[in-house]
């Protein structure tokens, strides 16, 4: 699996696809009708909405927000849309399941990890938050 955009669909995407490997599109909120159309036009595997301008683990999108960019996606693609940047809580994660098809959780495990990395509990306090992330989600999807 590979990230990519539409610029680089001739040199990668394409080239891959016919090999087998899905290559995953981004979308954000600044991605315009125009570009959607193009994105999606190759995109294979899901689409991954990143739900911030700006960089990972600094911000948190409103869910509204959230809930308006997926249903825009998913009016023009059957493809799962997952949603990362920002979600660093549970309750975070359940609120992005209620909407899309999938949380992404990364630079707050990256984080958690950091914190507490040389402690003898670090596998089981990063696992801990891993669980209480996944519990969210599947609470939401109940």
């Amino acid at each position: 699996m590979w990230w990519t955009c539409p610029e680089e669909e001739e040199e990668f995407a394409l080239p891959a696809t016919k090999a087998g490997l899905n290559f995953i599109y981004l979308t954000a909120p600044t991605t315009n009708d125009e570009r959607l159309t193009r994105v999606l036009r190759h995109a294979s595997g899901f689409v991954y909405y990143v739900s911030v301008a700006g960089v990972t683990g600094t911000a948190s999108a409103a869910q509204t927000d959230v809930e308006a960019a997926v249903k825009r996606i998913k009016a023009q693609t059957d493809l799962p849309v997952a949603v990362g940047f920002g979600i660093k809580t549970p309750e975070q994660a359940a609120d992005v399941a209620k909407a899309a098809d999938a949380s992404v959780v990364g630079s707050a495990l990256v984080d958690l990890l950091a914190r507490n990395i040389g402690k003898s509990d670090v596998v089981e306090t990063v696992l801990n938050q891993v669980r209480a992330l996944a519990d969210g989600v599947r609470g939401a999807r109940q």
